[in-house]
């Protein structure tokens, strides 16, 4: 409790006197308003000015200015521009992000230009606002390389790259830094996976920490997934993850180029084939054509296109890749934005059942 300056008011007329305290900046919002029986008691940041009280006697038919013991909120903020709003200038108010990824306890954000100098009070910022957050880590370059994977700048909290990740019942130990992972495909994981029949085998072309092939494992019962990614510390997690999430035998984790692995030991066999791999999917057309059984199956492609029509374009990439196999398009089941990745870029998914 703390004496504060309040405005006392008849109950009938505190509406009224919430508002014009609001417009006139002078509402303590970090008060809370007082009430009994009769009035209301509304905190104020100070004594009302002259000008202030000349227009509480053109609103309100009655009022009094009091000292009051009040409660102070204990309410942290909602959201980061409530911490920073009297740190920053308007103008980079303006400039913060608009989105942040949560991978388990890591809060990853793309730190505009502007904002580089400020970037220590905005990584404490989040760190204040969402509570289960213990690092900040901010984009320092594009995700690059054979491995997908972008260098990261620690601005706030623990030094680490390394988290545990929870997605529809499942766990997925990862290191964004050595690893590719993106929370923003949630929903296409769980969407793949409610797709699956069982009995099925899935050959998942570009595998990662096993975000596709643990949670079909997980959700069906008779069901083998081959889970092929190059880069070993994906391999390193995903079989860790296989563990984690006690689906030993069901996904099976090959290290390896996957053009070469499937020639290897995955002729024929897939009913349904996952080519998570938006940058250059294309080129492994010829590559999960011979995966799928002589007969057919689904394909889930992915793949990154630019307006002014990316499903379209993605859906005549396919076509055209396919012709060039000894297979052919039965129909496609599905041709949908995924999410937008640069101004005018969508990642797009295309499931097309093959002949």
């Amino acid at each position: 409790m703390t004496k504060t300056v309040c405005l006392k008011i008849p109950k009938a007329y505190g509406e009224k006197a919430i508002i014009l305290t609001k417009k006139l900046r002078i509402f303590n919002r970090a008060m809370m308003i007082q009430r009994t029986e009769d009035h209301l008691y509304i905190p104020l940041v100070s004594k009302p000015l002259l000008v202030h009280v000349k227009e509480f006697k053109k609103t309100l038919p009655t009022f009094e200015i009091s000292i009051q013991e009040i409660p102070t909120k204990v309410k942290r903020p909602i959201k980061i521009i409530d911490t920073l709003e009297d740190k920053l200038p308007p103008h980079l108010l303006a400039s913060l992000p608009h989105a942040i990824d949560f991978v388990g306890d890591i809060a990853i954000i793309e730190l505009s230009p502007e904002l580089e100098s400020h970037k220590k009070l905005l990584g404490e910022a989040i760190l204040e606002t969402h509570k289960r957050v213990s690092t900040v880590l901010a984009k320092s370059s594009p995700v690059e390389g054979v491995f997908r994977v972008r260098k990261f700048e620690v601005i706030a909290g623990q030094s680490k790259t390394e988290t545990v990740h929870k997605e529809h019942g499942c766990t997925y130990h990862v290191d964004v830094a050595k690893t590719y992972f993106s929370p923003r495909l949630s929903h296409e994981h769980n969407r793949v996976a409610s797709q699956v029949n069982e009995g099925e085998t899935i050959v998942d072309m570009f595998a990662g920490v096993g975000t596709f092939s643990i949670l079909i494992a997980k959700k069906h019962e008779n069901v083998r997934a081959y889970a092929i990614d190059v880069n070993p510390e994906a391999i390193k997690y995903l079989e860790k993850n296989i563990v984690a999430n006690r689906v030993q035998g069901k996904v099976i984790p090959i290290l390896g180029d996957v053009r070469k692995v499937v020639k290897k030991q995955l002729v024929g066999v897939a009913d349904r084939v996952i080519m998570n791999l938006p940058e250059k999917a294309v080129e492994y057309i010829n590559v999960a054509c011979k995966a799928l059984k002589p007969e057919g199956g689904i394909m889930h492609y992915y793949e990154f296109a630019k307006a002014p029509n990316p499903i379209e374009t993605a859906k005549v990439r396919l076509t055209e890749a396919i012709k060039k196999t000894n297979r052919n398009i039965d129909r496609v089941l599905v041709a949908k934005t995924v999410r937008a990745t640069a101004p005018f870029e969508w990642q797009i998914v295309v499931d097309a059942k093959i002949q």
